[in-house]
């Protein structure tokens, strides 16, 4: 019915188009209905992206090619001659251009539906959430600018796109945090946000200025003459990779690119944006959490992975990183008590899960690095809603310890939160528990040649503990024990409309079986991704499906004891919880879980002072010395200008006194300058 060419230019297209729709007419014809363009264009774009995925999945790889991909150019967007940048490793056109090209191979079919599924869920939701706030129109038209670059950030076939759509999903998300800007918490975590991914992003723009004069392109495919970064000439012999670049740059490069991905996915030292962008909406939440921006990161370095794989240096970078930030996070939220807080700290652990398995350089751990980008999105995206429920319900009060027992009045809520929160703890057999165990085992594969990663791996066994008991702490305080609810709320307690409650409902069923169903299939799929499938091509064996009898028992008892200890903690008798809790308190690893490590303290010492100090220097320096010789070449003509009036006086004896003595004085000076 449709080409597939026609589905990959529709599917962003669909979004771009009711945000433009939503940003002209919303305010004053849609008004409440602001939301109708934007949930039937992520709708549409969602099937689409499914008939896409469909018609990859039945293609097949011809014997010249490398993996599956298809690329559609446009148009050309930049072309300068003569511009270009040729080095003797590869030949390379002597013209810089930039096309317009869109790619469908199995890595971006793996992630279309899973953004645009997500999404329409969340504009769904947001149509009971926010009703009734002023700026309905404008949250509409936000949305879909971001689906819309979050979509063209997985589809395009070049770096220099990939870097334009990397900074749209990072001004959209600027937008939707501070979306309430009238509320200086928004405004200040919506800054906060889009200043801490700049560094990041700086660079990763240094990242890509390396590709270009090692490679002489930022094209993925290949195209005439020029051989792309990811194209199918390079990838079918993944030994010229080492000709091309060598030395220090093999190993800047894949740095380089993941201080972008830190920026963009909340990892150490990069993370502390995240947690507070809770300061948006929750489907705005929900949405950066689940399905868009933050998996950005993790998408580029999977994209790049015939990069990162040059140098085992860069793949332990990635995997270090990951797992610290993992463990680190998962400290932080064993004493939040802001709902939403815990889940923000819960996602920058979890993604450190996912850089931990890229980091293993296997194909094995890449594909779990995948699978639990996918499942995670489903039951984060439950959970933040859920939440978005609680504070629905609760007058918008999402401090934990001001409410309990809701599971009375909120039971649609109790139950898929709490489903959510079993497949977040990684108990079988919900979603959590298959993509985790694969991250687990493809670690644990590394840990048997020593070094890091034997470390790594028992840090993850340990992050996984914390997993389950925050998010069981955080279900127990939340819905169980009397009911109890803020006096603001009165007896207005309520459970959400049916608008809120349906795309909880759908995100729990898929939160159940999506890990289960997809266990071995979506690795074979994303495999033929060609950049992924090189790794075959260079001699690594392909993916093993055997289950990881071990790691899953030991993951098991791991989250079951996360969850007997929050329960014995929260569910248990009162005298003895409040014992415990003063002796916890009493030790310093409480105050420093619950301050965050003063990393927002740190960062404000070394870099906010620092640079306040500048400014303030800067001014001084703008002000008196800058505007100074500025000022005082206007005050020196004022100044001569005084003098010379003086001068006029309208005698006219005055006036021939002057041209007499001036004569004088002309004839003496010729007289003196002859003699000389």
């Amino acid at each position: 019915m449709f080409e597939t060419k026609s589905l990959m230019v529709l599917i962003p297209a669909l979004p771009l188009a009711a945000a433009i729709i939503v940003g002209l007419l919303g305010r004053r014809w849609l008004k409440e209905y602001s939301h109708v363009p934007v949930v039937l264009a992520l709708a549409g774009s969602c099937v689409f992206s499914l008939l896409l995925l469909k018609d990859i999945s039945n293609r097949e790889p011809d014997a010249k090619q490398v993996g599956v991909e298809v690329t559609h150019t446009l148009w050309t967007w930049a072309a300068i001659p003569a511009a270009g940048v040729t080095t003797p490793q590869i030949k390379a056109t002597p013209n810089f251009q930039i096309d317009i090209t869109l790619r469908a191979d199995p890595l971006t079919c793996m992630m279309l539906p899973m953004v645009t599924f997500i999404a329409t869920l969340v504009a769904i939701y947001a149509m009971g959430y926010m009703h009734g706030d002023p700026g309905y129109w404008r949250f509409y038209a936000y949305v879909g600018l971001f689906v819309f670059s979050m979509t063209m950030l997985v589809s395009v076939s070049n770096f220099a796109l990939l870097y334009v759509f990397w900074e749209a999903v990072g001004v959209c998300s600027y937008l939707l945090i501070g979306f309430w800007f009238e509320k200086p918490e928004a405004a200040a975590a919506g800054k906060k946000a889009f200043l801490v991914n700049r560094v990041g992003d700086f660079g990763f723009a240094f990242g890509l200025f390396l590709i270009w004069v090692s490679f002489g392109t930022l094209n993925f495919h290949d195209a005439g003459d020029v051989q792309g970064v990811l194209g199918q000439t390079l990838l079918a012999n993944p030994a010229r990779y080492a000709e091309i670049i060598t030395g220090s740059v093999a190993l800047a490069i894949p740095l380089l690119l993941m201080v972008g991905a830190c920026g963009k996915s909340a990892q150490f030292p990069l993370h502390v944006w995240l947690p507070d962008a809770m300061e948006g909406p929750t489907p705005v939440s929900a949405l950066i959490h689940a399905a868009t921006m933050v998996t950005a990161g993790v998408y580029m370095v999977t994209r790049c992975s015939p990069l990162f794989m040059l140098d085992p240096r860069a793949q332990l970078v990635v995997a270090c990183i990951g797992g610290f930030t993992a463990l680190l996070a998962g400290l932080i939220a064993l004493t939040q008590t802001d709902l939403k807080r815990v889940l923000a700290y819960s996602t920058v652990s979890q993604l450190g899960y996912m850089f931990l398995a890229l980091g293993t350089g296997s194909l094995a751990g890449i594909v779990a690095g995948m699978f639990h980008l996918f499942t995670h999105a489903f039951f984060k995206a439950l959970l933040f809603l859920g939440a978005g429920s609680v504070m629905h319900g609760m007058h918008h009060i999402i401090d934990m310890r001001r409410f309990s027992g809701l599971r009375r009045v909120m039971p649609w809520t109790c139950l898929t939160f709490l489903i959510g929160s079993l497949a977040l703890a990684g108990i079988v057999p919900l979603a959590g528990f298959w993509s985790k165990d694969q991250v687990l085992a493809a670690v644990h594969d590394r840990a048997h040649d020593g070094g890091p990663f034997v470390y790594l791996y028992y840090s993850a066994v340990l992050t996984a503990f914390l997993t389950a008991f925050y998010t069981a702490r955080a279900f127990f305080m939340t819905f169980m024990g009397p009911l109890v609810v803020p006096h603001e709320v009165g007896d207005h307690a309520h459970e959400s409309p049916p608008a809120m409650v349906f795309p909880l409902v759908v995100l729990a069923i898929c939160s159940i079986f999506v890990g289960i169903t997809f266990d071995h299939s979506l690795g074979d799929f994303i495999v033929r991704t060609p950049s992924l499938a090189c790794t075959l091509v260079a001699g690594e064996h392909g993916l093993e499906h055997h289950f990881h009898w071990d790691i899953a028992a030991i993951s098991t008892v791991v989250a079951v004891l996360g969850i007997a200890i929050a329960a014995y903690f929260y569910l248990g008798d009162r005298r003895q919880i409040n014992a415990l809790t003063r002796i916890m308190q009493g030790v310093r690893l409480y105050g420093l879980s619950n301050r965050k490590f003063f990393f927002d303290e740190i960062y404000h010492v070394l870099f906010v002072l620092p640079l306040k100090g500048l400014a303030a220097l800067s001014y001084l320096i703008d002000r008196w010395l800058v505007d100074g010789l500025v000022n005082l070449c206007g005050w020196i003509p004022r100044a001569v200008g005084a003098v010379l009036r003086n001068i006029q006086t309208g005698v006219v004896q005055f006036y021939a006194l002057a041209m007499v003595l001036g004569l004088a004085l002309l004839i003496g000076t010729l007289l003196v300058w002859k003699v000389g």
